[in-house]
């Protein structure tokens, strides 16, 4: 929030210090009689805003839908070390078998059940998810008479488990993540200038007009609604849900 006040104290100062600018430049170099009234500049300025708004709404779209195309592959490739984990442990003995494939279950529940709501608002995930993985790590860890068969299903879980723990900590990461507040001021802002500049050069009371305006405004709202909504990439609306986990688990 700091930082955020202050961008938005640098931006107010330099548009007051612009404004001083023309009020001097006015004061010490009236305009003559035979000087008409710049249109174009104005014309040329609103033109501006409106390009750099766009620039700004590209940036924040682009920002917003990589986080939320990472959470969802993280989310496939964590559910899919978690189901080969599950499936590789046939080849263990009979105790550990049980117990890596009671873990997987319980692992998948923990995700579906008590992760996933702190995701949509944002929160860590919490100590208990990585308790149960370090408990699987455990669980690989076969006796003395296994066989070499069991063996190497034991490296290729170790293998599994690790690649779990990857996409694990890419999750917790896209769940932390959100956009910038100074982008979401600049989207703000930007909406704002960007129609108000139509109201103040060249808007008639027309019915074309009034179209434009409500069509432009109506457009504005709705990407910043949709980059609001992205920017929750395990939200309600658009974000990941958890069928990755429920299509092998039962939760």
């Amino acid at each position: 929030m700091p930082d955020t006040l202050q961008s938005l104290a640098i931006v107010l100062g330099v548009a007051m210090l612009a404004a001083a600018v023309v009020v001097a430049k006015g004061r010490l170099f009236p305009p003559g009689p035979d000087e008409e009234p710049r249109e174009d500049v104005a014309e040329y300025i609103s033109m501006m805003v409106g390009v750099l708004y766009a620039l700004v709404l590209g940036l924040a779209l682009v920002s917003v839908w990589e986080t939320s195309s990472s959470a969802s592959s993280h989310v496939q490739e964590e559910a899919s070390a978690l189901h080969e984990t599950y499936l590789v442990a046939d080849a263990l003995p009979a105790d550990e078998r049980e117990q890596v494939r009671a873990l997987s279950g319980q692992y998948a529940h923990h995700v579906v059940t008590a992760e996933w709501p702190r995701m949509a608002d944002g929160e860590s995930l919490g100590p208990e998810g990585w308790t149960l993985l370090n408990q699987l790590r455990t669980a690989t860890r076969l006796p003395a008479t296994a066989t070499p068969a069991q063996q190497i299903a034991a490296q290729e879980l170790l293998a599994q488990l690790g690649t779990l723990d990857e996409a694990r900590r890419g999750r917790e990461a896209d769940a932390q993540s959100s956009l910038s507040p100074v982008l979401w001021l600049g989207l703000i802002m930007g909406g704002v200038l960007t129609v108000a500049f139509m109201f103040i050069f060249g808007i008639r009371r027309s019915f074309t007009h009034i179209v434009m305006v409500m069509g432009l405004a109506g457009l504005i709202t709705f990407l910043v609604l949709l980059i609001r909504e992205l920017d929750s990439p395990f939200g309600d609306v658009l974000g990941t849900d958890a069928t990755a986990f429920t299509r092998y688990f039962r939760t």
